[in-house]
């Protein structure tokens, strides 16, 4: 692996500064080192087997790799498609704040694909900042069913947006029912969401999971696009009030926003 990040570093220095190469010879250089680390990091994975710590430390630095390459190719390229490019790379990857900052300097010409990235990225981070932790919650309304039936009405209530066929959402079930379980009651109950899915695969999936709880269905982009959320399972704890208290929660960081909240 470390050779090849010295290899990939050094075409890294000449694909993002290079003034002799042409954009499109640095669109390539780009895609092909990310292509290399994203092949080389699947590889490593296999080779993990059970050990997490050591997968995860791996994950992290491969992380650290790609962003900071990614990095050096959007603040030499912002005024041409390497720049663009490396902003989709990053998006999901770094700090809302990160992003923006380089959003606005963006001189690219874009269109196509590229502009409805672009117009698109600008208003998930709009709407993350209108739904980031400590803000009011926004309503939606889905085939008659409002959120605000269910938020903002005395209790604390964790809701869950997921899908059928995502995986790491499926794999939470386990995670949210003991949550639900342990503390549902006065204060506290759970909402899922159903997102980007077909009605009919939802609905087996929630007995197959033994969703008892709450649910609205049939969401598709509704509440993703509002809450500015890029991917699931994206779970959130709403306060009493309809405060957002907590955002993307996971794992036991779930059992631990809801005990602190109900302890408060």
């Amino acid at each position: 692996m470390k050779k090849l990040f010295i290899i990939a570093g050094i075409v890294a220095i000449c694909a993002v500064s290079c003034k002799s190469k042409s954009v499109e010879e640095k669109l390539a250089e780009l895609n092909q080192w990310n292509e290399a680390l994203i092949q080389s990091y699947s590889e490593r994975m296999v080779s993990f087997g059970d050990d997490q710590e050591a997968a995860e430390a791996y994950a992290d630095s491969v992380i650290e790799v790609f962003t900071k390459y990614n990095f050096d190719a959007l603040k030499k390229n912002l005024d041409n498609a390497v720049g663009v490019e490396a902003l989709k790379n990053l998006y999901g990857t770094v700090e809302q704040d990160e992003l923006e900052e380089y959003l606005d300097k963006i001189t690219a010409p874009v269109h196509g694909q590229d502009s409805v990235f672009l117009n698109g990225l600008k208003e998930a981070l709009k709407a993350q900042k209108t739904t980031a932790e400590g803000q009011m919650f926004t309503d939606f309304e889905v085939d008659g069913v409002k959120f605000s039936d269910f938020i903002g009405r005395g209790k604390y209530v964790l809701v869950d947006f997921w899908a059928s066929w995502c995986g790491p959402c499926r794999r939470e079930m386990p995670n949210l029912r003991a949550v639900y379980d342990e503390f549902h009651g006065d204060k506290f109950d759970m909402l899922s969401v159903a997102v980007w899915d077909k009605l009919e695969d939802t609905e087996v999936a929630a007995k197959e999971e033994n969703i008892v709880w709450n649910q609205i269905v049939n969401a598709q982009k509704i509440p993703t696009d509002i809450y500015g959320i890029e991917g699931i399972p994206h779970i959130i704890l709403f306060g009493p009030d309809g405060t957002i208290l907590k955002r993307d929660l996971r794992g036991e960081n779930i059992r631990k926003a809801v005990a602190e909240a109900l302890d408060d």
